[in-house]
């Protein structure tokens, strides 16, 4: 298992579990403030914003922080006047990594992301320089539970996925970014309520990491995600169960 669910595994059993809490709700309430200002704040009319607050809801976000992240948008506010911003570079062994942000001051979040990776032994690229050995697909993920993984299979290659992964608590579903919130209703409609549902990049060429510099990597990967201006991070990395075990002991 590679890169993207991976590393997220990694996320979910390290540290302090209200801080990441704190964290996730921080990213959901910048998403749903920018698809307000995108879209409008009617779910109903705005695809983008009916994603992030189920996401938010699924997630156990608190409704009167999803309301205000909604007002928030609707205002004039100059602190919540987010760019979208992608930044693109190498770690160590030459894996790609790609950064995606929020930010209302890109210089500030251009020099801290630069920073990190100097700091962890990666150097920051030309935008287009790792994106395009990535796909752009539409990510959907389930709690295991008690799904079997063979009639999920089916149903979601008969309607569009291109893809799935998993690791010991879910499943990540991958597909056509077009048929992205349909194919995350049929899922809800037939098994229950996703998790996560949004765009993400996916190596189609992965690159396995040694003991040595995996470390490092994921030092790197750790500090990139708990920049406050950051909302994803992917990547291409491979690494085994032995060492990803010997990291998280």
């Amino acid at each position: 298992m590679a890169g993207h669910s991976k590393f997220k595994n990694i996320m979910h059993r390290k540290g302090a579990q209200d801080k990441k809490r704190a964290k996730i709700f921080s990213r959901l309430g910048k998403e749903i403030s920018v698809a307000v200002k995108e879209g409008g704040p009617d779910p109903d009319k705005n695809i983008r914003l009916r994603s992030a607050v189920g996401s938010a809801k699924s997630l156990n976000m608190p409704k009167d922080n999803i309301e205000r992240a909604i007002k928030k948008g609707e205002g004039n506010d100059p602190d919540s006047n987010f760019e979208e911003v992608r930044y693109e570079g190498y770690g160590p062994d030459g894996i790609a990594i790609i950064v995606e942000a929020l930010t209302n001051n890109k210089n500030r979040t251009a020099a801290e992301i630069r920073s990190t990776f100097n700091k962890y032994g990666g150097n920051l690229g030309e935008s287009g320089s790792v994106s395009f050995s990535f796909k752009r697909l539409g990510s959907i993920t389930l709690n295991k539970n008690n799904i079997n993984e063979e009639e999920l299979f089916d149903f979601i290659v008969e309607n569009g996925s291109e893809d799935y992964e998993l690791n010991e608590n879910e499943y990540n579903i991958f597909c056509d970014q077009k048929i992205l919130h349909e194919l995350n209703q049929k899922i809800i409609e037939k098994f229950g309520q996703t998790n996560f549902t949004g765009l993400i990049w996916k190596s189609s060429n992965e690159i396995t990491v040694g003991k040595d510099n995996a470390e490092t990597l994921f030092k790197l990967l750790n500090m990139l995600e708990e920049n406050e201006d950051v909302q994803a991070v992917s990547s291409n990395f491979d690494v085994s169960d032995d060492i990803l075990a010997s990291l998280t002991a």
